[in-house]
């Protein structure tokens, strides 16, 4: 648990700036002075026009979230991994049970960041209005209640249990190749953890956009959106259809990625070293007694 939480909130910090351009650029009809059109270009012209500090806006909040969030994700992955291994496929790896740990991991993960990813995505929009997080979290429970804190839950589970399902599958199938013998091997755990973030960010976009819009509740898209506020998956995915046609499901798909692949190969890097640390401690403290 403390290697995956040090892991969660190492890579959200460290890639926060690339997740506040994939927010913006996920905007289903932004304001003319925030179409970008890439990643670098984006991240320039915020610093530019809006200040230094501005891409790390909501920053704090990310950071408690992420602690917690993946400190069960990993640990609740690294039980049922090797339980279902041991029932499906005993004494060797088992691509199923390495995917459907994957997915029960996620409903901890999601279920304790989901309020964090509502707060931090509304202080990333162009023109947002909530400076400090406090402010956003009081707004928020006035205006709409403490239901839209899991507004996009159900999306979010729909997004990423379907990813991390692709994610560990692929992190362990190259573990296979790259590392059989399943040491420590730094250089394997940040290939294998940036491809697999590339694939599954890839295959998982058009949730992604629909969970932004649930998170955001975009004023202009609203607009076009008879019912008021956006509740559900079902009304997101009409809602980015009737705005944008087909091709709005893959808005920010560029920044997705590229925000994917360096965010998974410093979780997994970060989490199997602090793994291996302290299994390496607690030998050593073993057979000194």
């Amino acid at each position: 648990m403390v290697a995956g939480a040090v892991a969660g909130i190492l890579e959200h910090c460290v890639m926060y700036p690339i997740d506040c351009v994939k927010t913006r650029m996920q905007s289903l009809q932004p304001d003319p002075a925030a179409r970008y059109r890439n990643v670098l270009e984006a991240l320039w012209r915020i610093i530019r026009t809006e200040g230094l500090w501005r891409p790390m806006r909501g920053l704090n909040v990310t950071a408690t979230g992420a602690g917690p969030a993946h400190a069960l994700y990993f640990a609740c992955y690294e039980k049922l991994k090797k339980t279902l291994s041991d029932v499906i496929h005993p004494g060797g790896n088992s691509h199923i049970a390495n995917g459907a740990a994957g997915c029960v991991a996620t409903l901890l993960h999601d279920a304790a960041m989901n309020p964090a990813e509502v707060v931090k995505q509304r202080m990333q929009m162009y023109n947002s209005p909530y400076h400090r997080v406090t402010d956003c979290v009081r707004a928020v429970w006035q205006n709409e209640g403490a239901g839209a804190f899991y507004r996009s839950y159900t999306t979010q589970l729909t997004m990423n249990v379907p990813f991390q399902a692709i994610h560990f599958m692929t992190y362990e199938f190259l573990q296979e190749h790259f590392n059989p013998q399943r040491r420590y091997n730094p250089s394997s755990h940040v290939l294998s953890g940036a491809c697999a973030g590339a694939v599954a960010a890839a295959a998982t976009t058009p949730l992604d956009v629909c969970k932004t819009l649930l998170n955001t509740q975009e004023s202009l898209a609203l607009n076009s959106n008879i019912t008021g506020h956006i509740t559900g998956m079902a009304s997101a995915f009409r809602t980015v259809y009737q705005v944008g046609g087909v091709t709005a499901y893959f808005r920010g798909v560029q920044a997705r990625v590229i925000y994917q692949i360096p965010s998974t190969a410093i979780a997994w890097s970060v989490y199997e070293f602090f793994k291996y640390l302290i299994t390496k401690r607690q030998e050593e403290w073993r057979a000194a007694k």
